[in-house]
């Protein structure tokens, strides 16, 4: 592959990434976690992104109300935890049946192509 396509293919796996970094953090919070335990969670799933992605995301999904925010004094650092609301669960659960549907139709398709 060269330079080109390389950056090429570079630019339309972080197109993928973006709506999956959107699923997967819905997903994550499930259980509360703060920022970095958000990143580390993802990461260690194969979904690896950067801070500077991850914490304005945090925000506008708190905005749009898929997620809830609270902040933890308890420790010798405080920490906000997001925690999926019932309306992000709802979003959580449309998006994995459509990221099912998905999966099966590229599925099929690949298979198609194959000789």
């Amino acid at each position: 592959m060269n330079e080109d396509e390389e950056q090429s293919l570079a630019t339309h796996e972080q197109e993928l990434r973006r709506g999956t970094v959107v699923f997967a953090s819905l997903v994550a919070c499930r259980q509360p976690q703060y920022g970095y335990s958000l990143l580390t969670t993802l990461t260690e799933a194969g979904i690896a992104t950067e801070a500077n992605t991850l914490y304005p995301l945090l925000r506008r999904l708190e905005k749009q109300g898929l997620l809830s925010a609270e902040w933890n004094t308890e420790q010798a650092r405080p920490r906000k935890y997001y925690s999926v609301t019932t309306s992000g669960a709802e979003v959580a659960a449309a998006l994995h049946s459509q990221w099912l549907e998905l999966n099966t139709s590229i599925t099929k398709l690949w298979k198609e192509g194959t000789p």
